[in-house]
């Protein structure tokens, strides 16, 4: 990997060289054109003109290639990923099956209301107070504060 990024460096800083070159090049070309100097001279710039232009396709092709490689190796890594997390969930969908029941039943014995009951899942999946109070579109406070404890017998 570090062999593609220092690569990746020395095209950029080609392309940026040759592109420099070519700038400098084109402004002598067309000064010396004006001033009438030989064709023999304008030839060779010419030459040079054409050589810079070369290096910036070639070194642009070859930074190209690199990130090419890069998003290439990237896909396949997250196509990987994507695969083991499918079969993950396959693995464990019975044991996560399982879990959800095994918390409503929790729930249920705590007597959460619905609503209770949704804030407390998106607890589970570890959103935060604010986020929770985001998608339920409520206050944050509404979120926090705790359900009024209700009581089954006598409260002596």
């Amino acid at each position: 990997m570090a062999f593609i990024n220092d690569n990746k460096r020395f095209s950029q800083w080609a392309i940026a060289l040759s592109l420099f070159v070519f700038v400098l090049i084109t402004l002598d070309l067309l000064g010396d054109y004006r001033d009438g100097v030989a064709w023999i001279h304008l030839l060779a710039e010419l030459l040079i003109l054409i050589l810079s232009l070369t290096g910036i396709v070639y070194f642009g092709r070859l930074y190209y290639q690199f990130a090419q490689s890069k998003i290439n190796l990237l896909t396949q890594d997250l196509a990987l990923a994507n695969q083991q997390a499918q079969q993950w969930r396959e693995a464990n969908r019975e044991l996560i099956a399982g879990l959800a029941v095994q918390i409503q039943k929790q729930f249920d014995s705590w007597q959460l209301t619905p609503a209770e009951a949704e804030v407390g899942l998106l607890m589970l999946k570890g959103l935060s107070h604010g986020e929770i109070a985001h998608v339920r579109n409520a206050s944050e406070r509404t979120i926090r504060d705790p359900k009024p404890v209700r009581f089954t017998g006598n409260p002596a």
